[in-house]
């Protein structure tokens, strides 16, 4: 038998759905409470609607807030996540939930985060999969449960999460995580006022390395480890372990949890059936339906767009695996340049400190003025804004349409920019005699990105 026959033997071979029934319910209640959790913080009024102006992704500048309403569009998501959650109309509350997940997103690039990413990437995924095929309100509805479903779906989430952990442990092999320990180093000096570590573990530049090495290893194995069925509950161990102790130490949000949750996928059939029982327990609900050959009928219906989902499936997966690698097409040093830098699963590697001063010049009469980035951003917009040229760019157009708009003519726009990265001392970032306005957004290089003046070597 061949490797690729045995391969697709084993993701079409039929397997339990109760890994993926246990993902599903704590998968929507995390995103449920992450959405409460954005309201009770009032990030919703301070991210998306005060701004009087949104950083757009390229293409996508037809995402805008809803003013007020906005918060009509959080309630959207964090119901359709409940529903999830609850195995209620899975199909249509996934879909929903993933369009209104990601149009929030969408809205502003300032908010970024690499688990946000992760979260409307696996969305998308879920939107393919059935699983709301056991465990779920659906089952009532429909007087259905099936007992078998193809391997792939399962496979398809864990080879996502495997994608995550590889790619931010590729990412540190640089000189400066492993040589210089930079950027921890920083992060972790500063936390000199944590009870019992700050005021002298986290001083100690050992520590510093141990910990930078270590997250390396630990991200570059952990896939492998829970893969293995002699390792799992060690590397679940490692997983619990790791991920709460980076939620102490930075406000990264929901992402340790989400990472902890997503992990339990690895575990075998039994593990999640003898969790689903002991939830039938706690919560003493009757069995949805004896399991029996009747419930494999509409199991036949789901048979006949298998193949066509999986390849979809894999077109998701392939896409994870290759995107990554786009900064390949950029020259340069890709933390300066920030070219292909998003998107790739490069999580927490760089400290970046930018200050950028922007110029309206009418280029007949020469006449001058300096802009103050606050009148027009908050506070984080105008930090994150510092230090990417992709979000100078848009700026400075912004600011040309809005000075053209007052009256002003023969409008130029130029900046000048100082960044600092991983420690370094700062230098100057953009070329400040090119104006701004001649340059096109869009995927192709900068080229008034000044030089690095150092070397980073690494992925």
């Amino acid at each position: 038998m061949s490797q690729s026959h045995k391969l697709k033997s084993y993701l079409f071979q039929t397997v339990n759905p109760a890994p993926l029934a246990f993902f599903r319910v704590f998968f929507g209640l995390m995103m449920f409470f992450g959405i409460l959790r954005f309201w009770a913080k009032g990030w919703i009024e301070t991210l998306y609607i005060e701004p009087t102006f949104h950083f757009s992704y390229y293409g996508f500048s037809w995402a805008k807030d809803w003013g007020d309403y906005t918060y009509i569009l959080f309630i959207i998501c964090g119901l359709s996540a409940l529903l999830v959650m609850l195995g209620l109309f899975y199909r249509t509350a996934i879909i929903l939930f993933f369009l209104s997940f990601t149009y929030i997103e969408l809205i502003d690039k300032t908010t970024y985060l690499n688990h946000y990413y992760f979260v409307s990437v696996l969305s998308f995924l879920l939107c393919f999969i059935p699983a709301n095929a056991t465990f779920s309100l659906d089952n009532l509805r429909k007087k259905i449960d099936y007992s078998h479903i193809p391997r792939y779906y399962i496979t398809a989430i864990q080879g996502l999460i495997i994608i995550v952990y590889f790619y931010a442990g590729l990412a540190k092999v640089n000189s400066d995580w492993l040589i210089k320990a930079q950027p921890l180093s920083i992060w972790l000096f500063s936390k000199y006022d944590m009870p019992l570590l700050g005021d002298y573990l986290f001083q100690q530049s050992w520590i510093h390395y141990l910990m930078s090495w270590g997250s390396m290893l630990y991200d570059l194995t952990i896939p492998f480890m829970l893969l293995n069925k002699k390792f799992r509950w060690l590397a679940f161990t490692l997983v619990l372990f790791f991920h709460l102790f980076t939620a102490i130490l930075f406000p990264i949000g929901m992402f340790p949890y989400i990472m902890i949750l997503s992990s339990l996928i690895f575990f075998s059939e039994d593990f999640h059936k003898k969790g689903i029982a002991f939830v039938y327990k706690i919560i003493k609900i009757i069995p949805l339906f004896k399991r029996s050959e009747n419930n494999l009928v509409k199991r036949e219906k789901i048979k006949i767009f298998e193949r066509p989902i999986a390849i979809l499936i894999g077109i998701i997966i392939l896409i994870q695996i290759l995107l990554p690698f786009r900064h390949l097409l950029y020259p340069g040093e890709l933390f300066w340049h920030e070219q292909g830098y998003r998107f790739s699963w490069r999580v927490m590697l760089m400290e970046k400190r930018g200050y950028t001063q922007f110029k309206i010049v009418d280029s007949v009469t020469k006449n001058e003025f300096y802009i103050k980035n606050e009148d027009f951003l908050t506070e984080f917009q105008e930090k994150q804004m510092s230090f990417q040229p992709d979000f100078i760019l848009e700026f400075a157009h912004h600011l040309g349409a809005f000075y053209a708009n007052k009256g002003h003519k023969n409008i130029q726009v130029f900046a000048d920019s100082y960044v600092a990265l991983n420690g370094r001392k700062s230098q100057k970032f953009i070329d400040p005699n090119i104006n701004l306005l001649e340059q096109p957004n869009g995927f192709g290089n900068k080229e008034w990105i000044l030089p690095f003046n150092d070397e980073i070597k690494g992925f």
